[in-house]
C-alpha cells in the first residue's frame, strides 16, 4: 500500500510531526467517520455538505437525490475537497491557551463521476449501507427500480490526501505545573445507546445481533 505524497494542498504545515501520509491511517479514519463533509465552488460561492459516504478502496462514495447540488457537481467532473474527523478527547490543559482536542482527521482531493452501470450502483449503495452498519443490508428490502432511478450515486477518485493527529496529555507551560488546577484528558468515544424499537414494530421481530452489537471501532 503505496503512501501519498504531500502536496501544497495537504502538506501538513501547523504542527507538521501529527501530519500522516500513509494509506492506512487515512483510510483507517475513513471507514470508522460516520459522517464526511464535502466543500465545494459553484458560481464562485463556496458551499460545504455534511453527507454518509463509504470508502472502496481508493474512492470515496456519495449517494442522493438527483436533483442534488453536490451531486451534479460531481457528475460533471468539478474538484471536491473532502474532509472527516473523529474526536478521541477533550485536552483541559491548565491554561485555556494550550487546552486542546485530540482527534483524527482527514482531507482529501479528487475528482468525481456519475455511477452509470447498474451492478455497480447496487454494490455502491450497498457499501454505504454497511459503512454506517454492517449487515443492514442483507436484512433490508432493496432499492426497487423506481428508487433506483431516482437516485444518484457518484464515485470520488482520492487523488491527494492527509491525515492529522493530535494523542496525548496536554503540554503546559513549565510555570503551570505547579498550579492547583485540574489537567488531562476526557476522553470521548461514538457509542450506541439501547435500540429503541419502531412503535409500530411487531413484538415477535427481534432486534438483530447486528443491532445489538453495533460498533464503530
Amino acid at each position: 500500500m503505496t503512501n501519498f505524497q504531500p502536496s501544497p494542498k495537504t502538506r501538513v504545515n501547523r504542527l507538521p510531526k501529527r501530519g500522516h501520509y500513509d494509506r492506512e491511517t487515512i483510510y483507517q479514519i475513513l471507514d470508522e467517520a460516520l459522517i464526511c463533509h464535502v466543500g465545494f465552488a459553484e458560481g464562485g460561492q463556496p458551499f460545504v455538505i455534511p453527507i454518509n459516504f463509504a470508502r472502496v478502496n481508493d474512492t470515496i462514495i456519495l449517494h442522493g437525490a438527483k436533483a442534488s447540488r453536490l451531486l451534479k457537481h460531481i457528475e460533471a467532473g468539478n474538484p471536491v475537497c473532502v474532509e472527516a474527523t473523529i474526536v478521541d478527547g477533550l485536552v483541559l490543559a491548565r491554561s485555556v491557551f494550550h487546552s486542546s482536542v485530540n482527534y483524527r482527521s482527514v482531507v482529501l482531493f479528487g475528482t468525481g463521476r456519475l455511477v452509470t452501470d447498474e451492478a455497480e450502483k447496487m454494490s455502491a449503495l450497498e457499501a454505504v449501507v454497511d459503512h454506517l452498519i454492517p449487515g443492514r443490508w442483507q436484512e433490508a428490502r432493496l432499492p426497487t427500480p423506481k428508487e433506483m432511478n431516482a437516485t444518484s450515486v457518484v464515485s470520488i477518485q482520492i487523488d491527494e490526501a492527509s491525515a492529522k493527529v493530535r494523542l496525548g496529555p496536554p503540554g503546559d507551560d513549565e510555570e503551570d505545573y505547579a498550579l492547583p488546577i485540574w489537567a488531562g484528558v476526557l476522553p470521548i468515544r461514538e457509542m450506541p445507546l439501547a435500540p429503541v424499537r419502531d412503535e409500530v414494530l411487531p413484538a415477535e421481530i427481534p432486534t438483530p445481533e447486528y443491532v445489538k452489537n453495533y460498533s464503530r471501532t
